[in-house]
């Protein structure tokens, strides 16, 4: 019983696009107002790295549900240069867009749970969850 929904990050639109189907599943699933903008604010970050370093890929969200918790789970695919060293761009402050820096160590800050995966030439996939606070 999979429910998963997914917005196709092209141009810069799309990271609006992704953002705002990523509160609606998260109001929806009953994650509060501050846990809402902060998936809103990961969401964001990781589409604009997907349009800004990939030009092409997805970000895709499902709810889990088990008995014991109720999240919303984030995961982003791209088949863009891939990350050479993981460690580097997960240092607070690193930023190679000339941005904030906030970029995916903040998005591990704001969620709950956070993997990243990238192979150089091949992509990188990241997931992340926001759990439902009861």
């Amino acid at each position: 019983m999979s429910s998963q929904s997914c917005v196709t990050i092209q141009k810069e639109w799309d990271i609006v696009a992704a953002r705002q189907l990523g509160r609606e599943i998260a109001k929806k699933i009953g994650v509060g107002t501050v846990d809402q903008a902060r998936i809103a604010t990961a969401v964001s970050e990781i589409a604009r790295n997907i349009y800004l370093y990939a030009k092409n890929g997805q970000v895709c969200f499902d709810v889990i549900d088990t008995i014991d918790q109720k999240g919303i789970l984030i995961i982003a695919e791209d088949s863009g240069p891939g990350i050479e060293d993981i460690s580097q761009v997960m240092e607070d402050g690193y930023s190679t867009s000339g941005g904030l820096g906030a970029g995916l160590p903040g998005v591990k800050r704001l969620m709950d749970e956070f993997d990243i995966k990238s192979e150089v030439d091949k992509g990188t996939v990241i997931k992340t969850i926001k759990w439902v606070r009861k």
